[in-house]
């Protein structure tokens, strides 16, 4: 991506925040700031890039603006709203909004994409659509659907947000920490999706988790003293500091015990060690703060070996007082087991079963057949590895699934208590 690109990308959310808050008319913005975006890409690398890039794209967006609501089909609906819209020509200029307003409106259109209003995929798609700057054929590719869905579903979005009337305006004090953990929420999703693909050939998808990281990082640098986006931040470096370890030659999955951790991205590890042990000491410590910690534990140990797995268990103790979800307690679980041993694993994996508090999926019955591979159960574990294989969505955790019931058969595995 070139300098110029970069740029727009950056500026792209702040551009649009500014025409949203002032005009209104979502789409209308959207497609005035989509136009002004053109345009910079074809003069900016011809003529320079201008001392104001940002009230630059303002100005073209804002005129364009104006052609549109003056269009027919928008005069017939909005020929009222368009005398009050109109703007002095040296008001289309500006180096700053003229109307006092000189901030960064992202954030604020972060919660209006992110509002509880809109389902979790509309929230998805109308952030990295509208923030992330992705085309709709760019976020429909990335989720593997066919681009007029995905059009269907920004558009639903776009018209719940219109029809609820919702100002372009910070959430109100009571709501700020609901709207923000509904945005930390999407980003993660975001991420998780990259990082982990729940469908389509590969295991991972290198432009969602960058688009997440780069989102993040934008939050984190609107709220740097927030525990919460940092922790999230180091989440993501953290853990994707570990990608190009995690796959072999031919693209197949490799377990972090196996993985080769000189390939792991190191400044990213301290980068994300950084952001988690300056966060953790200020105010109230959150879930993604807690994770961020169990993934820099794993990223400071030298080998698989010397993981400090009693810490971990401790910190998924502590999560699971904020969040004892399915996913928490099956992490906890593993935790345990590499800390005690398999068989108090199995244990509280059959606890947590005849309580109701474990999801099944694939992820249940390969922690499990792990654990009986450990204490030389090779049959069971080789079943329930196959019947993980079954459950899982992708072709490269399926192929992996599979070779480790094949590996327990021609190996046999030892046995441990």
């Amino acid at each position: 991506m070139t300098g110029v690109e970069d740029l727009l990308r950056a500026l792209a959310p702040q551009v649009l925040g500014a025409l949203v808050r002032r005009y209104g008319h979502f789409d209308t913005a959207e497609d005035a700031v989509q136009e002004a975006l053109l345009a910079a890409t074809t003069q900016w690398p011809r003529d320079g890039i201008p001392d104001q890039p940002r009230a630059w794209l303002i100005t073209v967006a804002s005129r364009r603006l104006t052609d549109l609501l003056r269009s027919e089909q928008a005069r017939r609906r909005r020929e009222d709203a368009i005398a009050r819209w109109t703007i002095p020509e040296d008001r289309l200029a500006p180096a700053a909004d003229r109307d006092g307003h000189d901030g960064d409106d992202t954030l604020v259109l972060l919660f209006l994409c992110c509002h509880p209003a809109l389902t979790t995929a509309g929230q998805i798609a109308l952030t990295l659509r509208a923030v992330g700057g992705l085309t709709t054929a760019e976020v429909a590719r990335a989720f593997l659907v066919p681009e007029d869905t995905m059009t269907r579903r920004i558009s639903r979005a776009k018209k719940t947000i219109k029809d609820s009337g919702l100002p372009f305006a910070p959430p109100a004090a009571a709501d700020r920490d609901a709207r923000l953990r509904a945005v930390l929420h999407v980003l993660y999703l975001v991420f998780t999706e990259g990082y982990a693909a729940t469908s389509g050939p590969v295991l991972f998808r290198v432009d969602l988790i960058a688009e997440a990281i780069r989102l993040t990082r934008l939050l984190h640098g609107l709220l740097p003293g927030d525990g919460e986006v940092a922790g999230l931040l180091a989440l993501m470096l953290l853990t994707d500091a570990r990608r190009p370890a995690r796959t072999g030659p031919h693209g197949e999955l490799v377990p972090m015990e196996e993985q080769d951790r000189s390939l792991w991205d190191r400044s990213a590890i301290a980068e994300g060690t950084a952001l988690i042990t300056a966060a953790l000491p200020r105010g109230v410590t959150g879930p993604y703060q807690l994770q961020a910690a169990v993934a820099a534990v794993h990223d400071e140990a030298p080998t698989s070996a010397a993981t400090d797995w009693a810490q971990i268990e401790a910190l998924y103790e502590l999560l699971l007082r904020i969040d004892d979800g399915p996913v928490v307690r099956l992490n906890h679980a593993v935790a345990v087991a590499m800390a005690r041993g398999p068989l108090a694993g199995l244990a509280l994996l059959a606890e947590l079963e005849a309580a109701g508090k474990v999801a099944a999926g694939h992820r249940l019955h390969a922690v499990r057949a792990h654990l009986l591979e450990r204490v030389g159960d090779a049959p069971g574990a080789r079943a329930l590895y196959l019947a993980a294989a079954r459950l899982a969505t992708g072709p490269s955790l399926r192929r992996y699934l599979t070779s480790r019931a094949d590996r327990v058969d021609s190996n046999g595995p030892s046995r441990e208590h």
